[in-house]
């Protein structure tokens, strides 16, 4: 049987940022921060009718996603997030970019006050591969999803699943949803265990939202 439109841009997307758009509900607004070449928003406006734009801080990036007429302007996380107005989207994304900006939190923070709920993608660095690479070793690692060597990574605040679940409890975030996944977008054993996705879990994607 043929795939259907939908069902043939899902399986290309990204891991990540397929189960990033299963939590986003259709007709939402949304702005995607180091959206790359603007695949999701693309997916997002194509398959659900979303209100999708983003920033990059690419700028030949940027370019190329305007080229393919994609609402994505240059910016950086660090910076830019300050001049957008309260509440302006439904969904923030932030997809596999929070371990490379340089202020997590305030990023966190600026996310939850431009936008109603915030989606967050990041690799896990408590994977059970990393862990083993650093004991026996003692280098850092490098995997499918850490998959460049230290000094051309643009990682500076790589994190744990644990780690991520701690700063959430600090800022008194609510996580609404939460999920771990392997490169191959398998998510089992780990959707009710946080202790075995921070072993097992190579990536994961949180919903987040301000507490009420």
């Amino acid at each position: 049987m043929d795939q259907g439109p939908v069902q043939f841009l899902a399986k290309n997307l990204r891991v990540d940022l397929r189960l990033i758009a299963e939590m986003i509900a259709p007709g939402a607004r949304v702005l995607d921060i180091g959206c790359g070449d603007g695949t999701l928003i693309d997916h997002l406006y194509r398959t659900k009718g979303c209100d999708a734009r983003g920033i990059e801080i690419d700028m030949k990036v940027v370019t190329s996603a305007i080229a393919r007429g994609l609402p994505v302007m240059q910016g950086d996380a660090d910076v830019d997030l300050a001049h957008y107005p309260d509440g302006a989207f439904d969904y923030v994304v932030l997809s596999r970019t929070l371990q490379a900006v340089g202020r997590p939190r305030e990023v966190l923070r600026q996310m939850l006050r431009i936008g109603t709920r915030a989606v967050v993608s990041f690799p896990n660095f408590g994977h059970w591969q990393v862990r083993l690479q650093l004991l026996l070793g003692g280098r850092m690692p490098m995997t499918a999803v850490w998959d460049r060597p230290w000094y051309e990574t643009p990682n500076i605040h790589p994190c744990t699943i644990a780690d991520f679940f701690a700063l959430c409890a600090a800022e008194g975030y609510e996580v609404e949803r939460w999920l771990a996944a392997d490169e191959a977008g398998r998510r089992a054993p780990w959707r009710r265990s946080a202790r075995l996705a921070n072993l097992f879990g190579e990536q994961a994607v949180f919903l987040l939202r301000a507490r009420r």
